[in-house]
């Protein structure tokens, strides 16, 4: 078995995914994947390259010159006669499309994704004198409607983790089965409420990844980088009785090292943290559509409403940009706003009484 740990077993099954797909497009195409290598990520590139095909399955679909032609027949040609109505055409018929009788959707942000990798691709090609013109340039990006930030409030946290612990309002059959998860199931989540991290870096954590000296685990973050990440005295009561359990677990050959199991004795996966979660929301508050990563969103929320420190929240959380913390992960103007309503003092509460 391989050596590697999980985000590089990750990289190396999305790059051999990527290689899958570009086997299906032009030559030309992986040309452009080859300059991007080292500076984006495996699974950017994975993300480039289905939206790439996608597009190109299009051109082969709708384009009246290239009627039963693969994506793989489609020349430099074609596409250096490609017009920005083309691109607009594309991104039209991406909102609703059907592809082997299922119906398919795309809301904003996929269409705003799909757009940026065209103009990275397109950029390349004009940029390296492959096309005359770069008509992705002049395409509007798709306007974003931002959503409500959805998260849990104290109390809700608070009961969730109450759920999590004893199993509160499940049917007889979950309990049976809850018996058996919820000393890890609580490790996790309790891991997960009170750190910030990503479910990707919860599942990717090994064993030699704790550090109880200073109550601090080792992620790998989004990037390939890796970074310390501390936890409070809950989590660290949680861990403990964990590993106390995991002792008992005799792992499957090649998942020794990870920190958190799955039923089947394999290293844990982000779909079935997915499901833990949803599955304790549902009962939690049935009203909200809690994720993994709305667990993010509650903590990162909750640190900065403890410390008013947004730098530090982007840096607790793994944000290169604060900007992203602004915008995703607190309600920043509103806390001020309501701080912001004592900050300045008009009389004294003496001369307001009359005294």
């Amino acid at each position: 078995m391989s050596n590697n740990t999980y985000h590089q077993n990750e990289e190396i099954h999305n790059v051999l995914l990527m290689r899958n797909i570009l086997q299906e497009l032009p030559k030309y195409v992986s040309s452009f994947f080859r300059s991007i290598e080292y500076t984006k990520a495996p699974r950017t590139r994975l993300g480039y390259a289905r939206d790439l095909k996608s597009f190109y399955e299009y051109l082969c679909d709708n384009n009246p010159a290239l009627r039963g032609k693969q994506p793989l027949e489609v020349s430099l040609e074609v596409i250096n006669q490609l017009e920005a109505e083309d691109i607009e055409e594309y991104l039209e018929y991406m909102k609703v499309y059907e592809k082997d009788g299922r119906q398919y959707t795309n809301g904003e942000r996929a269409l705003k994704r799909k757009l940026a990798t065209i103009r990275v691709f397109f950029n390349y090609l004009y940029k390296n004198r492959r096309i005359d013109a770069n008509p992705s340039a002049i395409v509007d990006m798709p306007k974003i409607h931002e959503k409500a930030i959805v998260r849990m409030d104290a109390n809700e946290v608070a009961q969730f983790l109450d759920n999590v612990e004893y199993g509160n309002k499940m049917s007889n059959h979950q309990q049976k089965y809850h018996e058996k998860t919820k000393v890890r199931d609580l490790a996790m989540m309790t891991l997960m409420l009170g750190t910030g991290i990503r479910v990707s870096e919860c599942v990717g954590l090994d064993i030699g990844d704790i550090d109880f000296d200073y109550d601090r685990i080792k992620v790998v973050r989004k990037g390939g980088y890796e970074a310390y990440v501390y936890f409070g005295e809950e989590a660290r009561i949680a861990l403990l009785e964990y590993l106390e359990e995991r002792e008992k677990i005799m792992p499957v050959e090649g998942h020794e090292n990870a920190l958190f199991f799955s039923s089947q004795r394999k290293r844990i996966s982000v779909r079935s943290v997915e499901n833990m979660v949803k599955k304790y929301a549902a009962i939690t508050t049935p009203l909200k559509k809690i994720t993994p990563h709305k667990l993010r969103s509650t903590y990162g929320t909750s640190l900065y409403q403890q410390t008013s420190d947004i730098y530090l929240v982007a840096d607790v959380l793994g944000h290169k940009d604060v900007n992203t913390t602004k915008k995703h992960y607190a309600d920043i103007d509103e806390w001020q706003r309501m701080k912001a309503k004592d900050a300045v003092t008009l009389r004294e509460k003496t001369n307001i009484q009359g005294k």
